[in-house]
């Protein structure tokens, strides 16, 4: 949850959504571990954590496991902090230098039965509980299919909505987790938790769920294909089949990002408005070391650095990129083989590319206002914030055809009137650079590139809309409605 704990676009959604929802009438609390790094953060916040003097047992392989339960409130929000030091005292949230921390299924085990716990320890009856992600899938198995849960009054109102932000992301653990946490050996079979001989929380999450969401349409609709379901496409279309699959677009916090606003940028400026937009190219271009001429145009990119993103993709064709006449910044983190790679490419280019490695929340803003194009490449984009952020800021994306960025982008080609952005269908070098060509002649059109800037600006993909649209399957849901 942003700005308690954060390693993706996850902490984002639950950063805003319940701010959201809790204005327009709703009473959302969350609940998170109490990470190393949240205690961190709340300390650099100066929030105020309560402790509430208040324990909940969860029991694993047939011991007791104590967390104490803490409280704070971020813009308005409620959080409860499930306190253990074992289990959420460490340097990383998910995982090490190494790999994933092998302990992983008894942390999330007891974080997914700690939270129904704490909602009973505070008397707190939910209409729904969201769970996201394969990290949360306990909570909804145990409501199905664990004793002392599936037939507790306590929840017997409770509808479960289950969250899928990047299907890649399974938790996969051996058989044995059943035993640890009190499931029956018989839902060891395909048609429950069995995954190709271990157990696959994510699936067990899905079938237990009363809605499953994805952040997009069309992420809804790839996952049920045999090239995006991540071996669980075949449950996904038996769960979209019942009516309960839909894709939900994540939003941007519009507030937050906002050119006319925002204190990171070299000027501010709006649709109506761009001369702030050119002022932050140019001083953004003079820090980077390249030509302040503007007649170039400047391909941003702020990314992960991992195989989803297609970075492998924007190495292999950086020269010709280049060639097109364009200068290129690229800021991220992420697989130490794309950093090392990065780094070289960047000292053989020094006139028109600059890698910048690790995430610097100001400069991911100064490059968002001072590009003049947004390049998303991804093999797969459940929904993607890139985009939408760069929208905000009036800079032209150009994605590849997937996932959200087919929902938000809409290519110059379809419809000048309203179009966003630019689009390439296949993951091949040729493909993108095609599409970079096309939008570099019309960035030598100013009237028409002003248009779709202009276009992009005043495109509303805020949580507001989101949230609403939420809200209307939680009432769809719930008895009461």
């Amino acid at each position: 949850m942003e700005p308690l704990a954060k390693t993706g676009g996850l902490a984002d959604v639950i950063g805003v959504l319940p701010r959201k929802l809790n204005e327009i009438g709703c009473d959302v609390r969350v609940i998170l571990p109490y990470y190393k790094e949240t205690r961190k953060n709340l300390k650099r916040l100066k929030l105020k954590v309560k402790d509430l003097n208040r324990d909940v047992i969860v029991t694993i392989d047939w011991l007791p496991y104590k967390g104490r339960i803490k409280e704070t409130t971020v813009e308005g929000v409620k959080v409860y902090l499930l306190a253990h030091d074992g289990f959420y005292d460490r340097d990383h949230l998910y995982t090490a230098a190494n790999g994933d921390y092998k302990d992983n299924d008894l942390r999330f085990g007891f974080f997914s039965l700690g939270a129904l716990e704490i909602a009973k320890a505070l008397d707190f009856r939910p209409d729904i509980i969201h769970c996201n992600d394969w990290q949360t899938a306990l909570t909804p198995i145990a409501l199905k299919w664990k004793r002392h849960y599936n037939n507790d009054p306590f929840f017997k109102n409770s509808e479960v909505v289950f969250t899928i932000h990047n299907i890649s992301y399974q938790g996969i653990f051996g058989k044995d987790l059943l035993d640890k946490f009190g499931l029956s050996g018989a839902l060891f079979n395909p048609e429950q938790l069995e995954f190709y001989g271990r157990v696959n929380l994510l699936k067990g999450g899905i079938l237990t769920s009363d809605l499953v969401t994805t952040v997009s349409p069309t992420y809804a609709r790839e996952i049920q294909t045999k090239e995006y379901g991540y071996g669980l496409d075949g449950v996904l279309r038996a769960v979209a089949h019942a009516g309960k699959l839909a894709g939900i677009l994540n939003g941007i916090d519009d507030e937050d990002w906002n050119p006319e606003t925002d204190k990171a940028l070299y000027a501010r400026y709006n649709a109506a408005d761009l001369e702030g937009k050119y002022e932050n190219k140019a001083k953004l271009k003079n820090l980077l070391g390249f030509s302040t001429n503007g007649h170039v145009p400047l391909i941003g990119v702020i990314s992960r650095l991992a195989h989803q993103k297609g970075i492998d993709l924007i190495v292999r064709a950086l020269h010709r990129i280049l060639d097109l006449g364009a200068e290129l910044v690229i800021l991220g983190a992420g697989d130490k083989g794309y950093e090392r790679l990065l780094k070289q490419v960047s000292d053989d280019y020094v006139d028109n590319f600059r890698a910048v490695i690790g995430y610097n929340e100001s400069k991911a803003r100064r490059i968002y206002a001072g590009s003049d194009m947004f390049l998303m490449p991804s093999r797969f984009e459940p929904c993607g914030l890139g985009q939408l952020i760069a929208l905000r800021y009036g800079t032209v994306p150009v994605v590849r055809a997937t996932g959200g960025l087919l929902d938000t982008i809409t290519d110059y080609d379809e419809g000048r009137e309203h179009a966003n952005g630019f689009i390439f269908d296949h993951f091949t070098e040729q493909s993108m650079l095609n599409t970079i060509e096309r939008a570099i002649s019309i960035y030598h059109n100013p009237p028409e590139w002003k248009r779709l800037i202009q276009n992009a600006m005043e495109q509303d993909f805020s949580w507001k809309r989101s949230s609403r649209e939420y809200l209307a399957y939680y009432k769809g849901l719930s008895p009461e409605g």
